[in-house]
């Protein structure tokens, strides 16, 4: 039972981690735990999300909670609807990037609070593995199925209006997810040449994964970039929550330098407004925040911790290396691949840039990129380090250890599942910054020569 919790979201493989049975249950634990009356469900294209959240709205109605049933639908479209409806929460179906035979399950309550592990996943868990589902409600919840395609596509409208964007030459790669289901009406009366990559939504992705994150499921966009021309090329996630880019030579952007460039017109418009980053975002971040007369703050790694730091601190904005990309809406705060799309391309079209011209400025910036190494002992690598470079600059212990000095920094942080420790760092040059990195490695790999994988 305790495979499929993990810090964000419920997922596994279907039918072995993930079943109906444990959709069930969720859902009548749902109900017990946060005492909701009325929740969104969605589901992505898996073919599994179907009977998984038919479970899951057994089992919320069992236990006397209303569905407002959106159907097959983005992450980020149950985050809207789930504010817009002021409902007392939301839970989405879908493994996100993950390869076809996986599936899973994420939570929020009301205003699209995220609920991790630490904030309310974890108990979730504890209540089914006692038995603890609430009492079966006398009157059931009733579910009333509700489109919400357009109007969420109208609030993504309300951040950007299409036909404020250049006429851009743009390749689209929706990698079989559910962007292929928004991006046409998304960019409906824009005036964005789109060339279409797979945008029939496929759960079993007969093309390539939905993670862009990956080189090997960029490769049909880089090569159609380069092939017709284009000024850049986006490739969407899964569930569409997050957006990858790459410039018109087939170069793929790094998900901090995008979150620099798309900090840019939000500080034009709010002066003085607080951006977040997470740890191991480049200090060009921060060099354009405080260029354009903001506050950066430095987050946790991941959306459950992310979104409730930027709630605390009223910030506008905020992102990730991963792609996650927080929005503000009043008092509510939501990743969306798609207003990602919308908002970069608005900031290209004001500058009057390609991508690679607007990137040319973050080519002084000197990133390892994240490095994973597999070790015995994590523990006391991360104490052997903090004893050795605590004194050379400023110690952060916000996410696993950073250290800034005047030239260079490093974090280094503990995977949540597996033995692995997570490098990443920064220096003024390229010989620094190898060298730096490669001085971390033969601490953190000493006596463990596996190789590591890069992200």
């Amino acid at each position: 039972m305790a495979a499929p919790f993990k810090a964000y979201d419920v997922r596994g493989i279907y039918g072995q981690d993930v079943t109906e049975d444990l959709a069930y249950k969720l859902g009548r634990a749902y109900v017990a735990y946060t005492g909701a009356k009325r929740v969104v469900v969605g589901w992505d294209m898996r073919p599994s999300s179907v009977p998984l959240s038919q479970e899951l709205m057994r089992g919320l109605t069992e236990a006397g909670c209303d569905v407002i049933s959106i159907g097959m639908a983005s992450t980020d479209m149950l985050y809207f609807a789930v504010i817009d409806s002021e409902a007392d929460g939301g839970i989405v179906v879908t493994a996100s990037h993950n390869p076809g035979q996986y599936n899973g399950l994420k939570f929020t309550r009301a205003k699209a609070i995220p609920m991790g592990l630490d904030s309310g996943l974890g108990d979730l868990e504890e209540l089914i593995r006692a038995g603890k589902l609430g009492d079966v409600a006398a009157n059931r919840g009733q579910i009333e199925e509700r489109n919400v395609l357009d109007a969420f596509v109208a609030f993504m409208h309300s951040f950007v209006r299409p036909e404020e964007l250049a006429p851009l030459k743009v390749v689209i790669d929706a990698g079989n997810g559910m962007g292929g289901m928004i991006m046409p009406k998304l960019m409906a009366g824009s005036k964005v040449d789109v060339t279409e990559l797979f945008f029939e939504p496929d759960g079993s992705f007969p093309n390539h994964e939905a993670n862009p994150l990956l080189e090997e499921n960029r490769r049909d966009l880089v090569a159609k970039v380069k092939e017709i021309g284009a000024d850049l090329g986006i490739g969407l996630d899964g569930d569409s929550d997050r957006a990858f880019f790459v410039d018109g030579n087939g170069e793929f952007c790094d998900g901090d330098f995008i979150l620099g460039l798309m900090a840019k017109p939000i500080l034009k418009k709010k002066p003085g407004a607080i951006i977040t980053y997470d740890v191991r975002c480049s200090n060009y971040v921060r060099d354009v925040v405080k260029a354009g007369g903001g506050r950066s703050e430095m987050v946790k790694v991941g959306h459950a911790f992310a979104k409730m730091a930027m709630r605390e601190l009223g910030a506008e904005f905020g992102g990730e290396v991963s792609g996650h990309y927080y929005f503000r809406h009043h008092d509510a705060y939501f990743d969306s691949g798609n207003l990602t799309v919308l908002v970069l391309l608005k900031q290209l079209t004001d500058a009057k840039q390609s991508l690679a011209e607007a990137m040319e400025e973050t080519k002084r910036y000197f990133v390892s990129g994240e490095i994973n190494s597999t070790v015995a002992d994590p523990d006391a690598i991360m104490a052997e380090i903090e004893q050795r470079y605590g004194s050379r600059g400023k110690l952060i212990t916000l996410d696993g250890l950073s250290v800034f000095a005047d030239t260079w920094w490093f974090n280094i942080r503990k995977s949540n599942t597996e033995p692995l420790l997570r490098l990443n760092c920064e220096a003024n040059t390229r010989d620094d910054m190898e060298s730096l990195r490669d001085e971390l490695l033969g601490i953190i790999r000493k006596g463990a020569p596996q190789p590591a994988h890069q992200h």
